[in-house]
């Protein structure tokens, strides 16, 4: 990498922030978080992993422990972002652990590809009920400490709003609870533009090497393809870094680090060509 925007960040850009985050024991979340915590934030996470997954490494104490690691100062909170009293009391633990919240980062989320005929409504309730309605639980909770903050932001891991009859065809129940997520996003975006709170989105332009990419997906070449969980996290750490009347953008990873001067994205691996995610074009 040439100099850059990423790279003139100090290593306490984020000192005396503290960022609440849904989710983030693994993969693109934990990658976020530990980039924040190098960079002096401190750390609340609501995961649910209490124990690990068989098939994928991973829970909140395992998190907590490489953030730790990394230097950073961090509580989890193990609950569910469904269920409104874990919510109330990962915001109290902020509150009473760091003094407020000032990141609050949208990284929870279920997926299921399954089209409509083929859908247990089990699987879509917990669809909307994680992405859509713990998105909007959460933001409710935290907006009175958010609006105390100096620079208040918030982060949803949530795609641009692609209206191609591919993409809405392809999975629509799935979709409709990321678009859901976005229109929240950009929502908040307008509602909050005068308390001063940031609201934007982050998608990535490839997919990414998870846990889940590389252990559960039936192609094992899949993760060959894609970007490592980093691209992801220096994305949101130049998107955090901004003053909060910065808002109401759906931004992607790519796009993010080539505008702060970041010119060689293979420092984040996949192999050529390069698998694009899900509602984005070629």
């Amino acid at each position: 990498m040439s100099d850059n925007q990423l790279e003139s960040l100090a290593s306490n850009a984020f000192e005396n922030r503290t960022v609440l985050m849904s989710g983030g024991s693994r993969g693109i979340g934990l990658a976020i978080l530990l980039a924040l915590a190098k960079r002096g934030a401190n750390i609340v996470l609501l995961a649910k992993t209490d124990v690990p997954h068989p098939k994928l490494p991973g829970t909140i104490h395992t998190a907590v422990e490489e953030i730790k690691a990394a230097g950073g100062k961090v509580v989890g909170v193990v609950g569910d972002v469904r269920v409104d009293e874990d919510v109330q009391r990962a915001v109290a633990t902020a509150v009473e652990t760091f003094g407020g919240i000032d990141i609050l980062i949208h990284n929870a989320s279920v997926i299921n590809e399954a089209g409509t005929a083929d859908l247990p409504l089990k699987r879509y309730d917990l669809m909307q009920g994680v992405n859509v309605r713990g998105m909007f639980s959460l933001t409710q909770a935290a907006l009175p400490h958010l609006a105390k903050s100096p620079n208040a932001q918030i982060l949803s891991i949530a795609p641009p709003l692609n209206m191609s009859p591919y993409w809405l065809g392809k999975f629509p129940a799935y979709t409709l609870s990321k678009y859901g997520m976005t229109v929240l996003a950009l929502g908040f975006a307008a509602e909050f533009a005068e308390q001063n709170i940031a609201s934007n989105c982050l998608w990535p332009e490839t997919t990414i090497a998870t846990a889940a990419v590389k252990n559960l997906q039936p192609d094992p070449e899949a993760a060959m393809h894609a970007r490592e969980p980093e691209v992801m996290a220096d994305a949101a750490t130049l998107i955090l870094a901004r003053p909060s009347s910065a808002t109401g953008e759906v931004l992607i990873d790519a796009e993010v680090l080539t505008g702060a001067g970041v010119t060689d994205l293979s420092t984040y691996g996949g192999s050529e060509p390069l698998d694009l995610d899900f509602y984005i074009d070629a």
